[in-house]
């Protein structure tokens, strides 16, 4: 048997529920018995990071909330399959009642690459603090406070602000994931 021609498609979806949408897919392709036709259905994620109660705290978020990646080859009764999945809008680009159009290979490998490289880089902190420069904290008992940075420690991703404190200037010992710059 030949190898079916696969394309990659965008599936409309409701937002927050992708997780339980691609399990439902799935599991409704392999009971039809088409699992030759769909080879991947993808949530493109990224992690975020935030401060919870001075613990850093790693999150996964939807890169596109309410899209779903799917490469599969759109024959016979896989379309009408998928779009018939409980929570399904559509397929994005479809003209009504039309066929969907498949995704062009350099956007699928600017989204695909664009996930591993956020995958890769895991808790690789890009911000660049400078001293002098105005932040606001966002974690701890100093929340909403404005400071100016006194000192940047990059090894230790540490910053010593000084924030006013009913009139008087006080320095903190603040992480990175602690402020956002002004």
């Amino acid at each position: 048997m030949a190898e079916i021609e696969k394309k990659w498609y965008v599936v409309r979806a409701m937002s927050g529920k992708e997780k339980k949408i691609k399990e439902l897919i799935e599991f409704e392709i392999s009971a039809a018995k088409f699992s030759d036709y769909v080879a991947q259905v993808l949530i493109p994620t990224e992690k975020v990071f935030q401060m919870r109660s001075g613990k850093k705290i790693s999150k996964e978020r939807s890169f596109f909330p309410g899209y779903i990646l799917i490469e599969a080859a759109l024959d016979g009764e896989v379309e009408h399959i998928i779009k018939g999945i409980n929570g399904i809008i559509g397929f994005l680009g479809a003209e009504k009642g039309g066929r969907p159009t498949p995704l062009r290979m350099s956007e699928v490998n600017r989204i695909l690459g664009t996930v591993d490289e956020l995958e890769a880089s895991d808790e690789e902190l890009s911000a660049s603090f400078y001293v002098g420069e105005t932040v606001k904290v966002t974690d701890g008992p100093f929340n909403g406070f404005s400071g100016v940075i006194e000192e940047v420690n990059s090894e230790k991703k540490k910053l010593k602000v000084i924030v006013k404190i009913f009139g008087r200037k006080s320095p903190l010992e603040l992480s990175y994931l602690q402020v956002v710059k002004e």
